[in-house]
């Protein structure tokens, strides 16, 4: 039978080996900071951030997951329209650097990068265009066409996960 004190010192050393080594870990998968002139990176990852918030709402809408008001719909629709243009002026030539995810493909075919801006920007306008007649069953394939156009861009020139 083990003493009561070495079973107690057992579990501290095993509790502060776990404390150690998920402290280890935390530092390990850290994001390096943007400290670049401007922070670039930081703006367009912000600038992503804030489209998201209009589009996985009506993704769920479009999915079922959650009720179906035209109006607010329309309003993300056009929240996202009017946002998709701010992320692009944050990849400047100087900003191909940690923490970023964008592939070099952005720097190395500026038209193609191009090409699939336009393509985002002329599905949201036909996604509101649509959205202001407020019917789902129209606004579902038009929605798709948007989503069709971020994974591809997210293909080609992201790296990471979707």
């Amino acid at each position: 039978m083990q003493h009561p004190r070495t079973s107690f010192l057992v579990r501290l050393a095993i509790a502060a080996a776990a404390v150690a080594g998920a402290l280890l870990l935390a530092s390990c998968s850290g994001t390096p900071a943007d400290t670049h002139p401007g922070q670039p990176v930081t703006k367009r990852k912000q600038a992503f951030k804030l489209m998201l918030r209009s589009f996985e709402p009506m993704g769920l809408v479009v999915r079922g997951r959650k009720e179906y008001d035209p109006q607010k719909f329309l309003d993300y629709a056009t929240d996202l329209q009017q946002l998709a243009d701010k992320p692009w002026q944050y990849f400047t030539p100087d900003s191909d650097y940690p923490p970023t995810r964008a592939k070099a493909a952005v720097w190395q075919q500026p038209e193609r990068f191009r090409a699939a801006r336009q393509k985002l920007a002329d599905s949201l306008s036909h996604l509101t265009v649509v959205a202001k007649n407020g019917n789902l069953d129209a606004i579902r394939p038009v929605f798709a066409e948007v989503e069709k156009s971020c994974q591809s861009c997210h293909r080609e020139f992201r790296g990471g996960l979707l």
